[in-house]
């Protein structure tokens, strides 16, 4: 439920901040569009939906599996494709749909066939420092081999990089929530967790800001989406001592499920409106991307 709730408000959070930053005719920009955006209550709510989406995640990934939440948190892209449609009135192809159904019907599967159970709230020191070293080691390597090369390839390595960022903030929000409720505040900020969670944040973003602007979204958004998930059910098994059904056949329903998950969010993101103009016909033909942050796939959103 928090899970669910976390990816609702930062659906909110995006749509509604993206609207507010682009309803004044006048197009302000620099410190002008700040103190503009300070003053109207679409931004000051998406900002608000925006810390419960945060707020929401801690709960779910303090009482749930990171295996559970980080799936869960691919709804976003579902309800903010609803949102647009039921408050903004824009065409949706049903392409579009399709996607968001698969992507739901899939989820749904993985989660139930897979059963992810168990986990324990302290990892050793050990497996922590392999955990984020070898993360930070990936993330490095793409983050390298993208800065050449064609769009598509670039946002594809960014994406790749952002999502593994996102996956390992997640461990380390478990981590400190974990931390918040057995020792308190005092015993929150004596720890190393919350810290990581800051620096985390602010890294995740930056990566996720670069796939977005070096390429393509249609090769950016599935990977960013995609690659969270994945990460973050590795990192469970290995941090937090998750674990999954032992049965070949329901393992295999379950990869199954998870691989449906994955086709519905790359069709949905090459067939969702490409603006909150409306310029994409209901036939799904995009029209000229003018904004991508409304897509911001920010399922970790911890900043």
């Amino acid at each position: 439920m928090f899970a669910l709730l976390a990816a609702l408000c930062n659906a909110v959070s995006v749509l509604t901040r993206h609207v507010a930053s682009t309803a004044d005719p006048d197009r302000p920009t620099g410190l002008r569009l700040a103190g503009y955006l300070l003053r109207n209550p679409r931004w000051l709510a998406g900002s608000g939906a925006q810390v419960g989406a945060f707020a929401f995640q801690a709960l779910a990934l303090q009482f749930g599996q990171v295996s559970v939440v980080q799936p869960l948190l691919v709804t976003e892209l579902v309800m903010a494709l609803v949102l647009r449609r039921v408050f903004i009135h824009q065409e949706v192809a049903r392409a579009a749909w399709a996607g968001a159904a698969a992507a739901c019907a899939g989820l749904a599967v993985f989660i139930v066939a897979a059963e992810p159970r168990g986990g324990h709230d302290g990892p050793t020191s050990s497996h922590w420092t392999a955990a984020i070293v070898a993360s930070l080691a990936v993330v490095a390597a793409l983050i390298t081999l993208a800065r050449g090369g064609s769009p598509a390839r670039r946002a594809a390595l960014y994406g790749a990089a952002g999502g593994i960022t996102w996956a390992l903030e997640a461990t380390f929000i478990k981590s400190a929530t974990n931390d918040l409720a057995q020792s308190g505040v005092s015993g929150l900020f004596t720890s190393w967790p919350v810290y990581a969670v800051a620096v985390g944040g602010a890294a995740g973003v930056i990566i996720e800001q670069a796939a977005l602007q070096s390429g393509p979204l249609r090769v950016s958004q599935p990977l960013l989406t995609i690659t969270d998930p994945i990460v973050s059910i590795a990192l469970s098994v290995w941090l937090f001592g998750e674990y999954f059904v032992l049965n070949p056949a329901v393992l295999a329903a379950a990869a199954a499920g998870f691989l449906v998950m994955c086709g519905g969010v790359v069709l949905l993101s090459l067939t969702a409106p490409a603006t909150v103009e409306g310029d994409v016909s209901p036939s799904g033909d995009a029209g000229t991307v003018r904004d991508e942050i409304l897509w911001f796939p920010s399922l970790s959103t911890a900043c």
